[in-house]
């Protein structure tokens, strides 16, 4: 795809815009696009696993654009929280327009800020790992950062990782456990970071007390400069925002387990330890979130070179389908534990089928 085609991510935010300044209806303008009419096309549609040459691969990693294109996200997003909280704070919004645009504002903190914020995350470079942190601050979740990169791409498909979805867990139940167990992850995490280095973990050197600290900062200032209305519709918004996050963590690797070798290790992160989805309007609305495979397999490339992988578990639709099907567990569980037996035989099938054409071309 094109770096024009990732420009429609914009729209999200030009739809929200309009439902702050116009109430109404339209302030459920986004949430209806997003959960509504795409889950709609994208069942209509079908995935597009084709990849980029390795020439046009090589281009889009040597070309700024992509990076540059994520990071336009953070003063967006900004600009689009302080007039959603501006908008708040003015007592102008019926009940109605509360929800639809609490939801909106929620959308652009999930969907938007903190996918985006996974894509900086994985930089290296000081500015894309600011503008991370400035993102999940406005869903707060700083924690994300810390891990995310140091924990869950080490754990991700095992019992250890809170962030892992396991065969027969509703979202419900998965949410508390991540939302809780993924802070406590961080914090062990920078725990033993600072004990390596005989520090106490109480310090400010440990990066989730501080995350802690700007985030309570960021709320006080919230409330200092435009009143206590706002901060609750900030804290709507941000629980919006992560809750939406952890949907996705919920389907990315619902019921996918890598297995202990004799020694009691785990075999090491494949593309079949996670589900894709390579339908196009998620793909470019979630900068290829969706791709996820290429990402746990490669979690330093870009998102505009992912890749399909056809030994990948691949999901029934795209990824905001799949999140209004999560949310009703009796219709998702059954569906989800029907689809990985589908899924393992035919990728189980195309290794075999692999291997066959391998060994015929070894002996050409």
């Amino acid at each position: 795809m094109s770096i024009y085609y990732y420009l429609c991510g914009h729209l999200l935010s030009l739809s929200a815009l309009y439902g702050f300044f116009n109430g109404g209806l339209a302030s459920f303008g986004l949430p209806l696009i997003t959960f509504g009419l795409v889950p709609l096309i994208e069942l209509l549609t079908k995935a597009q696993p084709d990849n980029l040459s390795d020439q046009e691969l090589k281009q889009r990693g040597d070309s700024g654009s992509y990076h540059a294109l994520v990071l336009s996200i953070v003063p967006l997003q900004y600009l689009m929280l302080a007039l959603y909280l501006w908008q708040a704070s003015s007592n102008s919004w019926t009940g109605i327009e509360w929800l639809g645009n609490s939801l909106s504002m929620g959308i652009l903190c999930g969907a938007y800020g903190i996918n985006a914020a996974h894509e900086l995350g994985h930089r290296s470079d000081k500015l894309s790992r600011f503008g991370a942190k400035a993102l999940l601050l406005t869903s707060l979740y700083m924690h994300f950062f810390i891990e995310h990169n140091r924990g869950h791409h080490a754990k991700v498909a095992t019992e250890e990782d809170p962030a892992s979805a396991r065969l027969n867990e509703t979202l419900y139940q998965f949410w508390l456990r991540s939302v809780i167990g993924s802070f406590k992850s961080a914090w062990a995490l920078e725990a033993r970071r600072l004990e390596r280095k005989s520090l106490s973990s109480w310090s400010l050197k440990n990066q989730a007390l501080r995350f802690v600290l700007i985030e309570t900062v960021f709320m006080l200032v919230i409330t200092m400069s435009l009143g206590a209305q706002a901060l609750f519709a900030f804290t709507c918004a941000a629980f919006i925002g992560f809750s939406l996050l952890e949907a996705v963590n919920y389907i990315e690797h619902y019921g996918l387990q890598r297995q202990k070798n004799d020694r009691g290790r785990y075999e090491p992160v494949t593309p079949s330890h996670s589900w894709n989805a390579d339908y196009p309007i998620s793909r470019v609305l979630l900068f290829e979130l969706s791709r996820h495979s290429d990402h746990h397999a490669h979690p330093r490339r870009s998102y505009a070179q992912l890749r399909h992988f056809s030994y990948s578990y691949q999901l029934p639709t795209g990824y905001p389908g799949m999140i209004v099907l999560a949310l009703f567990p009796f219709l998702y569980i059954p569906l989800m534990n029907k689809h990985i037996e589908s899924e393992a035989q035919r990728v189980s099938n195309d290794h075999i089928e692999t291997q066959a054409k391998g060994h015929q071309l070894k002996h050409a």
